[in-house]
Parts: structure tokens; C-alpha cells; sequence
């Protein structure tokens, strides 16, 4: 028989007495840091569903004495059969009686979120339209995702009020069960907005003029004790738009959390709080100018040692040929310097390669008069080594360990040599 679900009745219950019904080996894919998992007659310990995370806490001795037989909850979760399993390190013998106690903290914190949640859809579909297809309740933030196209921000901005307000007025949110026949008449008359496919009684969550919901999770008893509601970001999905939000004292943590973030970036910039997005766009700015800057300083070094490269040509078949390595040059640097020291006079090759480590790349690049394929002849030259790559016709590059360069530069030379004479 399925354990007695006391957290319908009472969400705000803490502690509870109860007896082991059963143990088992806890399955592979819910055993965590536990081995065991234990059944009682009743609990008030929320499986995970719905979008809501489970509860933990402890089972402890009941009467009093023997402490050795106190059990942490590390996870709780409903088989298919409707029995929830509470997941200890330890077994219990069954008929053992217990005394539960919910990790408080985490099952308002989850509270708050979820009735939360049920508020902010509802006043999503009111005020847009925009119906929630599902909910999902994370250790940092929580969301849901809205049949909608994405929203502007006053969209968001008149909903995060609507929800604060309904919050301020600190409406009534009460569950009951009604038969499946109720439910039904609910949903045809408008009042529900979906029902769960399956037979048997149905437990309801109702925010005083403003939602009902089917669902069987943990809820506050009030708006207000949701604590207020942050809309955190949106984000595109496939099916829509996902809506990140943050409810009670989790909004209270982000909001610190992002006025600390802010703090620093305030002193970093030696600005105030409310200079600081100034700041950063000026700093963008002057980034941007400087990179600009830096391109064209680049582009003139690398016409000048081109310049100086194709004075040191050699000769090899009616070609020159420069064969070199860059020290100070990384893979971006050496492939211009080879391009324009390859464009800097008729006849023209280059064979550079770059000075990083561990690995370097080469680049071969030939003047437009030249009628060889580079990408070809770096192929080649590859592949003798067991390496694959090429290029194209006028320019090609490979990457190989630093310590090859050397070699793939002669092999390179001696491809063009042979094909120039």
C-alpha cells in the first residue's frame, strides 16, 4: 500500500511520525551517494515531479535513543506503482518506527519558487497570452518556457509588475482534491487550464482570483509568503521563449550577488555604480580603435619585412624563393607576412613558418604569375609524412609540431624547385 502523502495535506508540515514499510537496494539510476532505500507508511517527504526538485532531510529514532538508527534523506523519488522511495546511506529493518524531519529551508525555498511559478504563468497567459508549456525548478534560478514569440521588454516589465502586485496583495492559495469529473467540468468551463492525463481524484492549487491549477506539489499558503518575483532573462527555444526567474530569498541572493558584481566592476572603472555602463561603452570603444590601430600597424610591418624577405630571395628555377622561420611571429602574423611577401614581386614564394610551441604552422604562398597548385604540393608533402592537409591553389597551410617546421619548409622548397624548372 502507497505511503500516506502528508505534504498534500499540510506543505508546512516539518516533522512527522511514521513506520518502515519496506527496504530495498537503491536502484542504479537513484542511488547517488546512497545504497538503500527505505518505504514508510506515510511522509512527508515531495518525491521529485512536476518540475520540482524532491526534499531531503533525516529519519530519526522513534521513541527517543539509539542514535545509531538516524538515516539522512539524500533523495526521494515515486516508482511507477505510486510508492515513494526515500533514498539513506543505511538500511532500516522493516516495522522500524521513525520520526522524519524535512530540510526546512530547501522546502520553502522550493515552495516559494513553484507557487511562484504558478503565479507568473498565469499572469503570462492573462496579460500576453502566452500559455507555459513546462516548468523547471534549478538549484540557481528557475523557468519556464512560454508558447510566444520572444518578448520585448515592456512586455516582461508589465508582467514582473502584475505578479508583484497580485504578491503584495497577499492572496489566499489553497489546494483540494475534486473527483476526475469535477476536474473535468473545471477545465470545459475555463476555470482549469489543463488536466493530467490520468484516472482517479485530482488535487487543485488555487491563487484566490486568479489561477487554478491541477498539481501535486508543495505550495505556500499566500501570495505574499512567495516573497516577491524577479524576472532574471529570456532566452529563444525551440518551441518558444524561456523565461528565467527567481522568487523570495533567492531573489533577495541574486540581487546581492549582482550588486557585489557590480561593485567591482564600479571600482575597477573608478567610476560610480551608475557610470559604469558608460564606462564600458567607452572602453569598448577605445578597444575597438585600438584594435584597429594595431591591424594597420601589422599590415605596415608586414609589407616592410616582406620588402626585406624578398631582397634575401634565392633563385631555384625561374622562381625566387624565401624559406624561413618567424620567431617572433604566432600562426595569424606568419600567414599576411606570407601573402604579402609572396604578392611583393613577380615569381615570388614563400615558405614561412610561425615561432609558437609546441606546434607551428607553415604557410606556402606564391605570387599570382606562378601557375603551381600550393594547396597541392603541401598535400604531397604531407602525406610522405603521414599528415593530411592542403590549401588552395595560391596560398596553403598546415599545422605540425614545432620541432618539423624545419623540415616541412625544405621538403616545400624542393616540391617548388622541382616543379619550377
Amino acid at each position: 500500500m502507497a505511503a500516506e502523502r502528508l505534504y498534500h495535506a499540510d506543505s508546512f508540515l516539518r516533522r512527522f511520525s511514521a513506520r518502515v514499510t519496506a527496504v530495498r537496494p537503491a536502484a542504479p539510476a537513484r542511488a547517488g551517494e546512497a545504497g538503500w532505500e527505505l518505504a514508510l507508511d506515510r511522509t512527508a517527504f515531495y518525491p521529485a515531479g512536476g518540475g520540482q526538485p524532491c526534499d531531503t532531510g533525516r529519519l530519526l529514532p522513534a521513541p527517543a535513543g539509539g542514535a545509531s538508527l538516524e538515516r539522512e534523506v539524500v533523495s526521494v523519488a515515486e516508482d511507477d506503482g505510486g510508492e515513494i522511495w526515500h533514498a539513506v546511506r543505511q538500511p532500516l529493518a522493516p516495522g522500524t518506527p521513525v520520526e522524519g524531519e524535512i530540510a526546512w529551508n530547501r522546502r520553502l525555498d522550493h515552495m516559494q519558487q513553484h507557487s511562484g511559478q504558478h503565479l507568473l504563468s498565469a499572469v503570462f497567459l492573462s496579460e500576453l497570452g502566452a500559455p507555459t508549456l513546462s516548468f523547471h525548478l534549478g538549484p540557481a534560478t528557475s523557468n519556464i518556457d512560454l508558447a510566444a514569440p520572444p518578448l520585448p521588454e515592456e512586455a516582461l516589465e508589465r508582467v514582473e509588475i502584475a505578479v508583484n502586485r497580485i504578491v503584495a496583495e497577499d492572496r489566499p492559495v489553497r489546494a483540494r482534491v475534486v473527483t476526475r469529473a469535477d476536474a473535468e467540468a473545471l477545465l470545459q468551463a475555463g476555470t482549469l487550464r489543463k488536466l493530467p492525463e490520468r484516472p482517479g481524484a485530482i488535487r487543485l492549487i488555487e491563487i484566490e482570483a486568479c489561477d487554478h491549477n491541477a498539481c501535486g506539489g508543495t505550495h505556500v499558503r499566500s501570495t505574499g509568503q512567495i516573497g516577491g518575483l524577479w524576472l532574471r532573462g529570456t532566452e529563444k527555444v525551440s518551441r518558444g521563449v524561456r523565461v528565467h526567474f527567481v522568487c523570495g530569498l533567492r531573489a533577495v541572493r541574486a540581487g546581492r550577488a549582482d550588486a557585489a558584481v557590480l561593485h567591482q566592476a564600479a571600482e575597477a572603472l573608478s567610476v560610480g555604480a551608475a557610470e559604469v555602463a558608460a564606462a564600458i561603452a567607452r572602453l569598448k570603444a577605445e578597444a575597438k580603435a585600438a584594435d584597429k590601430e594595431r591591424r594597420r600597424l601589422r599590415e605596415a610591418l608586414a609589407q616592410a619585412e616582406a620588402s626585406r624577405l624578398v631582397a634575401a630571395a634565392q633563385a631555384g628555377g625561374g622562381t625566387r624563393i624565401v624559406e624561413a622561420a618567424c620567431a617572433g611571429y604566432d600562426r595569424d602574423e606568419v600567414r599576411l607576412l606570407a601573402a604579402r611577401t609572396a604578392g611583393a614581386a613577380p615569381r615570388m614564394v614563400a615558405i614561412l613558418s610561425s615561432g609558437e610551441q609546441p606546434s607551428a604552422r607553415v604557410v606556402l604562398a606564391r605570387s599570382p604569375d606562378l601557375a603551381f597548385d600550393c594547396g597541392a604540393l603541401m598535400q604531397q608533402a604531407l602525406a610522405e609524412r603521414g599528415l593530411r592537409g592542403g590549401g588552395a591553389a595560391d596560398l596553403a597551410q598546415a599545422e605540425v609540431a614545432a620541432g618539423d617546421a624545419a623540415e616541412l619548409r625544405a621538403a616545400l622548397a624542393a616540391r617548388v624547385r622541382a616543379v619550377s624548372a
